[in-house]
């Protein structure tokens, strides 16, 4: 009897950790993949970070990695009319409307390159339309997502 209910007991905790009842931080559907410790972001190195300018050639649906949330990117046409993947961060997240970026528009990108089941993608922090129409996705100084925030960090770092 008392295996029985030790069962019972370990079923419970169980479920209710995979409920994210018992305060353990679960991905939302909406943004699964696209954790601050997930495999994908740890693909954002500081150490890679650079900024370009370029023309906007289209908004793309993106999937950076098997199981990940939708996304939104970029293609770019840079200054060298190389075409840049850039990735902005997940689809319930981003809403490039915000800034009214559409094809044509000349922008600055600011993030890191990374390589990508196996191609080369600009992971972007920022993208600049204009002089003052900025689009903010991650801190640029860690690659902290903005997404993975807190609502008291992220009105921090939009102050």
């Amino acid at each position: 009897m008392f295996r029985f209910w030790k069962l019972i007991v370990l079923m419970v905790f169980v479920l209710a950790l995979g409920n994210g009842v018992l305060g353990v931080a679960q991905d939302k559907p909406d943004l699964a993949g696209w954790g601050k410790d997930g495999e994908y972001n740890k693909n954002f190195q500081t150490s890679e970070f650079d900024e370009f300018k370029g023309t906007v050639e289209e908004i793309i649906e993106i999937k950076p990695l098997p199981g990940m949330a939708s996304g939104v990117g970029l293609k770019v046409k840079d200054q060298d009319k190389d075409m840049v993947t850039v990735h902005l961060g997940p689809k319930s997240f981003v809403k490039v409307d915000s800034i009214g970026l559409k094809k044509g528009d000349r922008v600055k990108v600011k993030g890191a390159w990374a390589q990508i089941e196996g191609k080369d993608v600009f992971m972007a922090s920022k993208v600049k339309k204009g002089e003052n129409v900025e689009l903010k996705v991650r801190r640029t100084k860690d690659g902290m997502p903005f997404w993975a925030m807190s609502p008291e960090e992220l009105a921090k770092e939009k102050d």
